[in-house]
């Protein structure tokens, strides 16, 4: 054994040695390239009619609909673990849905009132709003129907901008359309300028895929049952294409948009990092509900550590390059971190 030490130290090692600077968790900490904080993370939140009222989410164990004033006391306990935005995206009852959805743009509707109520008592929180016509759909589309079932896109846009100006004159700091409809940008853009509506925010679902990761959410939201076994193909984008992502991209960006979203999350790492790197610009990344539910599924099993593998695959979304994360772990995480 001597002999061979002696031998290893003649040799000319090179002067560089990485692990060097793995040698201690204090060594790794001060050359981490990407950090992990409450800051990144977005709880999405869903909102019911009614008072004093908090639902269990069967395909979301630990999610739950809250109407307002419970969602209020829910705020108030994310926000003390260093949270500062939510998403917030309404179930209405059946007798509000149309097959042109125009409760979406009703003043006095659940959303609008629900962000009324959360920036009046949370004034620095950060309210991201959905803009999309699933949750107010008979048919559970995001959009205005012909009559063979084709989305009808320009008639579709009118309606998203009633709903978006809606939410401005509501209070919301970012509107998020998620529907994925041609100009849509554009046209909501130039209705904010028009209505003076100038410090709204819009992230723009760029690069939403036609996944098979959204069931839980179409559940949560009460679009699944509507929807039925048709499918949103026709305006969501196919999950084999890349470079459409970045013309989708650019194209919102022209049109207006501040912040991009890319939709999933883990499974599109490319997608987020090539955009990042395309546009140097924020992007958000949706670690959806089917992503989450398959954590839980294997932690319910316990094949797995849990906080390691949800904390890992929230730094890997950061790492490809989101700024910040829409995820339903935002809360855990947040206590995790703290």
């Amino acid at each position: 054994m001597k002999r061979q030490m002696k031998n290893l130290s003649k040799q000319n090692f090179p002067k560089l040695r990485m692990r060097r600077l793995r040698s201690s968790d204090s060594i790794r900490k001060l050359v981490m390239d990407t950090s992990l904080s409450p800051h990144n993370l977005i709880q999405p939140m869903f909102v019911i009619e009614g008072k004093n009222k908090t639902e269990k989410i069967n395909s979301l164990p630990g999610i739950y609909r809250y109407s307002v004033d419970n969602l209020l006391k829910e705020i108030k306990k994310m926000m003390s673990l260093g949270i500062i935005a939510i998403a917030l995206f309404p179930k209405i009852s059946n007798k509000f849905k149309t097959e042109d959805g125009s409760e979406a743009f009703n003043e006095n509707g659940l959303i609008q009132d629900c962000i009324k109520r959360v920036k009046y008592k949370f004034p620095n929180l950060v309210v991201i709003s959905d803009v999309a016509l699933d949750p107010f759909t008979s048919h559970g589309q995001d959009g205005v129907l012909d009559k063979t079932g084709y989305i009808l896109n320009d008639a579709t846009n009118a309606i998203l901008l009633k709903q978006a100006l809606s939410h401005a004159a509501a209070g919301s700091d970012i509107i998020a359309p998620s529907d994925m409809m041609d100009g849509r940008i554009k046209v909501i853009r130039n209705g904010l300028e028009r209505n003076r509506f100038f410090n709204t925010k819009l992230l723009s679902y760029s690069a939403k895929y036609a996944s098979n990761y959204y069931g839980p959410f179409r559940d949560a939201v009460g679009s699944a049952s509507s929807l039925g076994k048709a499918d949103k193909k026709t305006y969501q984008m196919d999950y084999s294409n890349k470079t459409e992502a970045l013309r989708e991209v650019d194209l919102d960006l022209r049109e207006g948009a501040d912040i991009v979203m890319v939709k999933p999350a883990l499974p599109y790492l490319d997608i987020i990092s090539s955009i990042k790197e395309s546009f140097k610009i924020p992007v958000f990344a949706y670690h959806v509900s089917g992503e989450y539910l398959m954590i839980k599924a294997a932690a319910r099993n316990k094949t797995i550590n849990e906080k390691a593998l949800v904390i890992e695959t929230l730094t890997s979304i950061r790492r490809a390059g989101a700024s910040s994360i829409l995820t339903y772990y935002a809360k855990e995480v947040a206590k995790w971190l703290s």
